[in-house]
């Protein structure tokens, strides 16, 4: 009915001031305003920088093959059958056995209960292709394999670069996958990428090694160079201690050298393995290798037990800062390479905002020039509905700290379109109810109540595909669906508790008028 209690009028009208506060905290100070969340612009509005990152999976892919050329080993010695030439081949792990153990390492490569091919006997996607030709031996990475060592670096990556940009304190970063080995970076308000771009070329796999003085070490050596490219050392292949028995790391000052070092904090195996190590190693020195560089070897003086330690390496306090935060964040599976680059102006952002302020000023007023004209008062009551949804829209999203894009600004001026529909449709059912009934407060009411269905079928469908536009898009997509499907919502609430208490009002007061629309 077009009536309306005291506490149901008492109830729309509070939450309707309520989201016209919440909206217009946008343009208040910070520091007065009682609520802190705000709408945030996105790339397109506020300006800053995209970098498209594209993960190399070729370092992994080795990794995963020479780690199955162990178990491969350990299965043979086991088994007691002789081998000769195991190798990595062309991205292939190759050897040869004699003609009468080929079927038992077929036999041990098809067993589902295999940790090297557990699916082979079921499925032809899987981690290994076989291949035995004669008494030579040669397992691959299949596409399944493949799929599977992409999937996880992408989601390994996605997570420290998430990290690492958060530890610069960004402003609402857009970090999300494209594809199966991209990685998007969206950095709002960021005119210089420079160090971003640093910090994500990183893969920052941290290991400790000791230097060695000749090439008799039984775990191997290798030539490493150190960061600053004028030195080298020889370094044993044997890994002490890595990044994963890391707990944290922060940038400080030696007190002794007035020098900024990296100090850092072991776990309990981090520290047991560290203090073994550098109580048989007093004397020696301690090589910090980082992404295949030495940062500093330093001579092992004492027993570190207590898990604690510091690098030093001639760190500026910002390099400092930034090794601290890329061990905090931990070493991506994979190196990353940045593929595409651009930064947006703020010059170019308010361009954007202004057009699309300008056109939804220029919207808004011919929408509210047609239905004064058309309805006259009930015009009137449809734009400051229409005002009012408007704010519950914004509202909304500053609630949820959204991220505003140009297409989401689409979104806002498309609801102004819908809502507007919404009320054309009940005045003009309303129109055609009042011809056959004579009352004024049920032909009102019955075209509420007959226009609803149409509405909410209209909006429903709209809804939906929202939703498949949010589920399916990604980036400004998403942000003119969210706009969108929030938008229905609020016009609904506007049209059928804001519009219609107004209207109800207004024709209980004048039911014995004639002609009232």
């Amino acid at each position: 009915m077009l009536y309306f209690s005291k506490l149901r009028i008492t109830l729309v009208s509070l939450v309707s001031l309520f989201f016209i506060y919440i909206a217009s905290s946008n343009f208040q100070d910070p520091d007065r305003s009682l609520i802190s969340k705000r709408i945030n612009l996105g790339l397109d509005l506020q300006g800053g920088s995209y970098l498209l990152l594209e993960i190399d999976n070729g370092p992994v892919e080795i990794q995963k093959l020479q780690n199955t050329t162990t178990v491969i080993r350990n299965f043979l010695k086991d088994k007691k059958i002789n081998f000769n030439d195991l190798r990595i081949q062309n991205k292939s792990i190759v050897f040869t056995v004699s003609k009468n153990n080929a079927a038992l390492v077929e036999t041990f490569f098809l067993d589902k209960e295999s940790e090297i091919n557990p699916y082979y006997n079921q499925y032809k996607s899987h981690q290994f292709d076989l291949i035995i030709d004669g008494s030579e031996i040669i397992l691959s990475l299949s596409k399944y394999g493949l799929i599977e060592i992409k999937t996880s670096s992408q989601d390994q990556a996605l997570e420290i670069v998430r990290r690492r940009v958060d530890e610069v304190g960004t402003n609402e970063p857009n970090i999300i996958k494209r594809g199966n080995n991209r990685i998007l970076v969206e950095l709002p308000g960021l005119d210089d990428p420079m160090r971003i771009k640093s910090l994500l070329g990183k893969t920052a796999n941290l290991t400790f090694r000791f230097v060695s003085k000749n090439n008799n070490d039984s775990f191997g050596t290798e030539t490493l160079q150190f960061e600053d490219g004028m030195s080298e050392a020889l370094v044993s292949k044997r890994i002490i201690l890595n990044g994963e028995n890391l707990l944290d790391a922060q940038p400080q000052m030696n007190n002794q050298t007035n020098e900024t070092v990296v100090s850092f904090t072991l776990d309990r195996v981090g520290a047991k393995r560290f203090g073994k190590a550098t109580s048989t190693g007093i004397g020696k020195q301690l090589a910090i290798v980082l992404d295949g560089k030495i940062v500093s070897a330093p001579v092992i003086r004492d027993t570190i037990a207590s898990g604690n330690g510091q690098i030093s390496g001639g760190f500026t306090f910002q390099s400092a800062t930034d090794l601290a935060l890329l061990l905090r964040s931990g070493a991506l599976p994979a190196p990353l390479n940045i593929i595409e680059e651009r930064t947006v102006g703020p010059d170019l952002g308010q361009d954007s905002i202004n057009a699309g302020v300008i056109a939804l000023l220029i919207g808004f007023l011919l929408v509210i020039i047609f239905m004064f004209f058309k309805y006259k008062i009930f015009g009137l009551i449809a734009n400051i509905t229409l005002l009012v949804n408007l704010f519950f829209l914004v509202g909304i999203l500053t609630l949820f700290g959204a991220t505003l894009t140009l297409p989401g600004i689409a979104g806002i001026i498309l609801t102004v379109g819908m809502a507007v529909d919404a009320n054309v449709l009940i005045f003009e059912r309303i129109k055609e109810e009042c011809k056959k009934e004579k009352n004024n407060i049920i032909a009102f009411d019955t075209g509420y109540v007959k226009s609803k269905t149409a509405i909410i079928d209209a909006n429903i469908t709209t809804l939906i595909a929202a939703i498949i536009l949010f589920l399916m898009g990604s980036g400004p997509v998403k942000g003119f669906s969210v706009t969108l499907a929030v938008g229905i919502f609020t016009t609904l609430f506007s049209v059928y508790f804001i519009a219609r208490m107004l209207t109800g009002l207004y024709v209980v007061r004048n039911k014995e008028k004639e002609n009232l629309i």
